[in-house]
């Protein structure tokens, strides 16, 4: 079995790292309060290639495949976890308009996506009611002439103040059983009916907007549908199954970030005459963080070698995003832990990755869903 990555992996994983040593880290605190910082570095990534991985390269996409897009997201997460979830949510994006959208609305919309003319893109699916189970949501789309007419709201919608296309689920048959009548629809940001809240106030990845998206007779040309109509809970749950992968990409950035930043730590503090790295204890508390590190890094490859092999992917990508999610957050705590008090202070990064990595374990769903996914799974075979 060979697990080494291949040159342009290792390009990629190269680039990502020395973008975001070099451009992200200088600025990792500012632009929780800087958005125009924050959209220049969207804009940076996008001239770099990276808004769009694992995209066809006739429609602007770099098309280095999932490996490539999961070490490119891992190495951004390190320094900045907002970015990281930015650039996660617009390749999904771009991936599910060019599995399912008309070829006028890939050629229309995602070269757009990839090369930062758009900032960045939004995924609206979660409503208040509709979180874990999407099949529940109330948006509706209904005909009118060759239009549609949207009416709902979306909750927690990454990048929604900033985007320049959304993807959006809406019910378009509520005649049917409860997930068979969603459509899928793409919606332009500038569309008059769309009302962005105000960026909700958040525990961590402050320099992501995070907003409601109310469609409020918000009306759209009949060719905004993508893929068949009654067809939008299937590309749904697809497209959850590749963003995990994306998520637990970052989620192990974050806990290496930490972990590193940790061992560095004990190795120059001092206490009873010797480096607090000299004590057992201590050695003890780094050996096993880093081993669960590595085990979430080979889950996460494993799920992306999957998906990008054209393989059965789901459940791998669930266990990645479990196992990553919850050992990323053991890790921030642990490193905080061997920080003593300076852990506890905003004077070093572990505590804004401490709170980045806390909703690692709830969006692109939780991990108690991960868990189900798993099970169901298991039970089947």
């Amino acid at each position: 079995m060979d697990l080494s990555l291949n040159e342009e992996q290792l390009l990629i994983q190269d680039t990502a790292r020395d973008f975001a040593n070099s451009v992200l880290a200088p600025a990792a605190d500012k632009v929780e309060h800087d958005r125009p910082l924050f959209l220049s570095n969207l804009k940076a990534l996008a001239e770099l290639g990276f808004m769009g991985l694992n995209v066809n390269a006739k429609y602007g996409g770099t098309q280095a495949g999932v490996v490539a897009f999961s070490l490119a997201i891992t190495e951004v997460a390190k320094v900045c976890a907002s970015t990281a979830v930015t650039l996660s949510v617009n390749n999904m994006v771009a991936e599910v308009i060019e599995v399912v959208a008309s070829e006028q609305q890939k050629a229309n919309y995602i070269p757009k996506l990839c090369d930062g003319t758009y900032p960045a893109a939004g995924f609206c699916l979660t409503e208040a009611g509709a979180g874990s189970d999407p099949a529940s949501m109330r948006t509706s789309a209904t005909r009118d002439g060759d239009d549609w007419l949207l009416n709902g709201s979306k909750l927690y919608i990454t990048s929604a103040e900033y985007a320049g296309i959304f993807v959006v689920w809406a019910v378009t048959d509520s005649s049917v059983k409860k997930g068979k009548g969603i459509s899928c629809f793409l919606v332009e940001a500038n569309t008059p009916g769309i009302h962005i809240a105000k960026a909700e106030r958040k525990l961590g990845q402050h320099a992501s907007s995070t907003n409601e998206v109310v469609f409020d007779n918000c009306r759209i040309p009949g060719n905004a549908l993508m893929g068949g109509e009654n067809q939008g809970f299937r590309i749904a749950v697809g497209e959850l199954t590749g963003g995990r992968i994306g998520i637990a990409s970052l989620a192990l950035g974050l806990g290496l970030a930490a972990m590193d930043y940790a061992k560095s730590f004990v190795q120059e503090r001092h206490q009873f005459g010797q480096a607090i790295a000299d004590f057992q204890g201590i050695q003890w508390m780094l050996a096993d963080t880093y081993t669960e590190l590595e085990a979430a890094r080979l889950l996460v490859m494993n799920a992306a070698y999957c998906k990008e092999s054209g393989k059965a992917y789901a459940v791998q990508a669930s266990m990645a995003k479990l196992f990553a999610t919850e050992k990323a957050n053991t890790a921030c705590n642990t490193a905080l832990q061997l920080l003593g008090g300076a852990g506890y202070l905003e004077d070093h990064p572990i505590a804004r990755f401490t709170r980045d990595a806390r909703i690692t374990t709830i969006y692109e769903g939780t991990s108690q869903i991960q868990k189900i996914i798993i099970a169901k799974q298991l039970l089947a075979s």
